[in-house]
């Protein structure tokens, strides 16, 4: 039986306890547990290690849905309607922070209750773990209690939260809530001086007379401080406002408050892929170390194994902590169709094929993206019979791994050289590329495969970039992509592209429009340079937006081995140059680049002019990777 059976069993069994009739009250309830006899120890709550506060104390259960949105209630036993004063029918479908509320119609929480419990409680629901601890409720009637709360996630078979149960043991909470108004103010400048003259008074010693204003929102509560302001602001700006006072530096020091912070500026899903580096920089030094890139540094990493037979025009993305490696251009322009993984989170990382039941057809100049965390999608490419349109997926994590072909409405032109990418983690995204008749393209393409029957989508635009191949796609914002470089049409002519563009996808008419990118006047270590035109380059999404421009086939001297760094979201974008210390790859042309764990660029492959280098690995570390204390 799991544990969800036996709570829920339990509550039933408490329930029956307590139908009766006659109303029972708190009191009548512990006299009860006082006259146990060999009736009250057989319809006991049958107990489990760890799972209850206090075997010999009446226990609230509340049941949730977590398949619903905010956790609606779905179940409460006796013992909850009884301490709580709400009847079941009041309560099943809400969320239960309304006990939180000292008045019935109040909207929100007492200024009393614990924000920062509160917070746990919700980092705890969004990521599927137990929770325990100590929060201010109230009856109905207002009366405080003070609730030792225990919520316990159920999974059903694959390890999917279902529901949570919620364990409560009530107690009287010995509070004056007569001297407590909401909103809860600091005391003003005013109050202290009048406190300060009565005892100035008494002691016979002259008041301090001098008045003196206090800023109006160091009067607001903690709780409104750090959920309605602080964590709306972005990180620079959090660092920025925790020297205006001792009080604010807490509440920004505060890791609930910083985790907020940086949810807020740069999306849930990119926090969750942060998750793991804050265990061991904590989300002060990481959001720091992302904003102003001081611990930037290139390594080279070994690994074991190797990606035999060697190929070049591969592609690769990161799905987790793992690098994919699909297909590429075998021997004498072999098409290869084979995959392969490298885990990064293993103590000694080796390349390792993949075995799966059946793979798409050979091709390179294709693109390989991840989506929902662990599902390849590979789309277009140059194969046996000549360029592909076909769309494949893969879930990596599945038991015996299979590619499975995915087809719905019109499809874009059969193109390789092209460029994608993934929006919302599920919506492939297409752009440009060159046909089989050499003809480059322009049109931009999406494909939502979440739903159950995938249908491509052309999206319209009045106006659209030049056409291209061999530029880059980056997301930022959740929804927007910019576009770099590439080989572009210019009249008549193909000539490599230092242009960027951007479109928001969420917009009702998405429409692509130029960035007038300046290049950054400043002293120090960077300079004022625009990236030299350039096509088969990568560009990096960084977790607070920026994107970062690195290789490529470039004309002239210049080196493609530098870093360019730009922040589309600014008024005025800005080009700057990173000068990276470290040992940074040699060939930075024809290779391909990922982001593992949001902190970690990873460089595969290049070329000597001559010939291909596979299963060289460079790092592009973007934060500390060892242990410290934020």
């Amino acid at each position: 039986m799991s544990k969800g059976e036996e709570v829920m069993q339990s509550s039933g069994i408490k329930r029956q306890r307590f139908s009766k009739d006659e109303e029972i009250k708190p009191q009548e309830m512990e006299e009860d547990d006082d006259g146990a006899d060999d009736e009250e120890e057989e319809s006991e709550l049958p107990l489990k290690p760890g799972l209850l506060y206090y075997p010999t104390t009446p226990t609230s259960f509340v049941v949730s849905d977590a398949f619903e949105p905010d956790f609606p209630i779905i179940y409460v036993n006796k013992v909850f309607e009884v301490f709580t004063g709400y009847r079941a029918d009041e309560v099943l479908g809400r969320n239960c922070r309304f006990l939180q509320y000292r008045d019935p119609r109040a909207q929100r929480r007492h200024p009393l209750v614990d924000p920062f419990v509160v917070s746990e409680i919700r980092r705890c629901l969004d990521e599927g773990i137990e929770f325990q601890g100590e929060l201010l409720n109230f009856r109905k009637d207002g009366t405080p209690l003070v609730n030792r709360l225990k919520l316990a996630p159920i999974h059903d078979d694959d390890g999917v939260v279902t529901h949570i149960i919620g364990i409560q043991m009530f107690s009287e909470a010995k509070l004056d809530l007569n001297r407590v108004s909401y909103p809860v103010f600091k005391e003003t400048c005013t109050q202290q001086l009048d406190q300060s003259a009565k005892y100035s008074h008494m002691s016979g010693n002259p008041p301090f007379c001098q008045h003196q204003e206090i800023c109006g929102i160091l009067q607001l509560s903690d709780e409104v401080l750090a959920h309605n302001i602080l964590s709306r602001l972005t990180p620079r700006d959090v660092a920025s406002i925790g020297s205006v006072c001792r009080r604010i530096r807490q509440l920004t020091k505060n890791e609930h408050v910083r985790k907020m912070v940086c949810q807020n500026a740069w999306g849930r899903e990119v926090t969750g892929t942060l998750e793991m580096m804050t265990k061991k920089l904590g989300w002060g030094r990481l959001a720091r170390e992302l904003t102003t890139l001081e611990a930037v540094c290139w390594r080279k990493v070994t690994v074991g194994g190797a990606v035999e037979p060697s190929r070049c025009n591969f592609s690769a993305c990161a799905a987790g902590n793992r690098l994919v490696l699909f297909g590429g251009e075998g021997v004498n322009m072999q098409p290869m169709d084979d995959t392969f993984v490298l885990n990064l989170d293993a103590a000694n990382p080796e390349w390792q094929r993949v075995s799966v039941e059946s793979s798409p057809p050979g091709r390179w100049g294709h693109t390989l993206s991840c989506f929902n965390g662990s599902w390849l999608v590979v789309f277009g490419g140059c194969g046996r019979q000549g360029l592909l349109n076909d769309v494949f997926v893969l879930d990596l994590d599945a038991k015996q791994p299979t590619w499975k072909e995915v087809s719905g409405g019109t499809p874009p032109l059969p193109r390789s050289w092209h460029s994608s990418c993934t929006i919302d983690g599920s919506k492939l995204v297409v752009s440009g590329g060159c046909t089989d008749a050499g003809v480059l393209l322009s049109d931009t393409y999406l494909l939502d495969l979440t739903i159950e029957n995938p249908t491509w989508k052309e999206i319209p635009t009045s106006w659209a970039p030049p056409s291209r191949l061999g530029h880059s796609l980056s997301v930022y914002g959740r929804t927007k992509i910019f576009m770099f470089g590439g080989l572009a049409k210019s009249g008549n002519l193909r000539l490599r592209s230092g242009e960027a563009y951007t479109i928001d996808l969420e917009d009702e008419e998405p429409q692509w429009r130029q960035l007038d990118c300046s290049a950054f006047t400043s002293v120090g270590s960077q300079s004022a340079v625009v990236p030299p035109p350039r096509l088969d380059h990568v560009a990096v999404s960084m977790p607070c937006g920026r994107i970062i421009i690195f290789g490529g086939s470039i004309a002239g001297l210049h080196s493609p081995s530098q870093l360019f760094l730009l922040d589309p979201s600014e008024e005025k974008p800005s080009w700057r140059t990173l000068n990276v210390p470290g040992q940074p790859p040699k060939f930075a042309w024809g290779h391909s680049t990922c982001v593992v764990g949001g902190t970690r660029v990873l460089v595969l492959g290049g070329h000597t002019g001559e010939e291909w280098i596979l299963n060289e690995l460079h790092e592009l570390c973007l934060a500390s990777r060892q242990d410290s204390d934020s």
